[in-house]
């Protein structure tokens, strides 16, 4: 088709009226062309790789945003991509690892000015560039639905850094859910993220793992954690703090993962003080970091007073069984430990350690501790003694003609069908109609798990099937 013919008005009666002048940016911008141009295309797109499809238009939009989308790349020069234009009414658009580039995005981003459907947006891995991320950041402007965008492995470095802090300092955008993971951010970066988000109120749950912060990076994101009121949940995994960066990066959240940064004892002494005076923070991932018996002990004394910790992940960490003693003790010596969970799943636990955790969750009935296993006592052994828990609690339900369901909801004062995974665990090992150990609890939990840190009754029905009723041997 000859690109420069006249597009042809939709309707006659009107009268015709001379279009403002644009600029570039302004025509991405501009509404949808008359609907008879896009028929015009539809060979040629048809002939593409992409195998689109140009359907009823009142099938999908009325507002015109799947013509939007082809013009825009007809502007752009870049071939549409089938997935989103079959997927534009949907509340999630995966278009990760789709080599969009920068007009590729840009026709994406043109599309999605007035969309009002979708609410997570994946980006990662697109090469989205200088020009690619100013796009999306205008449309940010206008677009009030968008909730959650990831954009990491886009190698965005100091220029991405720069564009994204000078959107997050207006406060503008309905974006409460940030992926940055893996775009060579260093220290220069940080400073800059870290300046806009001191003011920022709106990101709660931001990624920052797999870049390139230093000590210096550690320190502004303490510095700007110390100002921020809004940020949540915080994963700065996989970068390059040592000892200072991990002093000051639990005020305030409630989720932080500092996995695989290697900051060993001298980091976890700081953040042993860090959670004797933090009352926010819920979830610690610290695997990874180097973390011997003496980093655990100035852990532990922490642990000791802190009221509001649930989740503390110690994986891969070179500390042995003694180190573990010196963590479930801490939680016994604290009467307001909120304590749930523990993984130190590399430590090998004697017989004796059991003996101390069942102390332990006596005071504790919702803690859960994941080792590795117990010396001396083999996994054949375990496992002939080991029963499915949904077999006895069926065994039950039948002889007191109840449901499976009917059971799990008696152990919830509120009757209803979920539960929080700690109140969960408590309950049952509280119990005293369907005898179950600690093993037998977590399998539980693993079945009914809702992925949001409780456990839904309603998944007992599947886990309660015929096939699942039977021990282990």
């Amino acid at each position: 088709m000859d690109n420069d013919e006249p597009l042809e008005p939709e309707t006659k009666d009107e009268p015709e009226t001379e279009p403002a002048p644009q600029n570039s940016d302004e025509t991405l911008y501009c509404e949808a062309e008359a609907s008879g141009a896009v028929e015009k295309e539809k060979a040629a797109w048809e002939s593409s790789e992409t195998d689109l499809e140009i359907e009823d238009t009142e099938k999908f939009f009325t507002t015109g945003q799947r013509e939007l989308y082809l013009e825009a790349c007809k502007l752009m020069g870049v071939v549409p991509v089938s997935y989103f234009l079959r997927n534009m009414e949907e509340s999630y658009v995966n278009l990760n690892h789709h080599g969009l580039g920068p007009n590729g995005t840009k026709a994406v981003a043109t599309a999605l000015v007035s969309n009002t459907s979708v609410v997570t947006l994946e980006l990662a891995d697109n090469c989205l560039m200088e020009e690619g991320l100013l796009s999306l950041v205008e449309m940010l402007q206008e677009n009030y639905y968008l909730q959650e965008m990831n954009i990491s492995d886009n190698d965005l470095g100091l220029k991405g850094a720069r564009i994204i802090s000078e959107f997050l300092q207006r406060n503008t955008s309905s974006l409460w859910n940030l992926q940055l993971s893996g775009n060579n951010f260093r220290d220069e970066s940080a400073e800059l993220l870290c300046q806009a988000l001191s003011a920022n109120y709106q990101i709660k749950t931001l990624d920052l793992s797999h870049n390139q912060f230093s000590d210096k990076g550690g320190e502004h994101v303490g510095q700007m954690l110390a100002l921020n009121i809004g940020l949540q949940s915080l994963d700065l995994s996989w970068n390059h703090f040592c000892i200072r960066g991990a002093v000051a990066l639990c005020n305030g959240l409630w989720k932080l993962d500092l996995s695989m940064n290697g900051f060993g004892n001298e980091g976890a002494t700081a953040l042993g003080e860090v959670l004797r005076l933090n009352n926010s923070l819920v979830y610690l991932d610290i695997s990874s970091n180097g973390i011997s018996n003496d980093g655990v002990s100035k852990i532990s004394k922490g642990l000791e007073v802190n009221e509001s910790l649930k989740v503390l992940k110690l994986f891969l960490n070179p500390m042995s069984m003694d180190g573990a003693v010196l963590l479930i003790l801490s939680i016994k010596r604290n009467p307001k430990s909120k304590m749930e969970e523990i993984d130190i799943s590399n430590v090998l636990v004697s017989e004796q350690f059991l003996k101390i955790l069942d102390g332990v969750c006596a005071i504790h009935p919702q803690l859960d501790v994941i080792y590795k296993s117990v010396q001396g006592f083999s996994a054949k052994k375990a496992l002939l003694q080991w029963t499915n828990p949904m077999k006895l609690i069926q065994s039950y339900a039948d002889q007191h003609r109840i449901t499976v369901v009917d059971f799990f909801r008696s152990l919830n004062p509120k009757g209803m069908m979920t539960m929080p995974v700690g109140d969960f665990r408590k309950a049952m090992v509280q119990q005293d109609k369907v005898p179950v150990d600690l093993y037998q609890v977590r399998e539980l939990v693993k079945k009914l798990d809702d992925k949001r840190g409780g456990v839904n009754f309603s998944h007992g029905l599947l886990a309660a099937g015929p096939d699942s009723g039977d021990t282990v041997g």
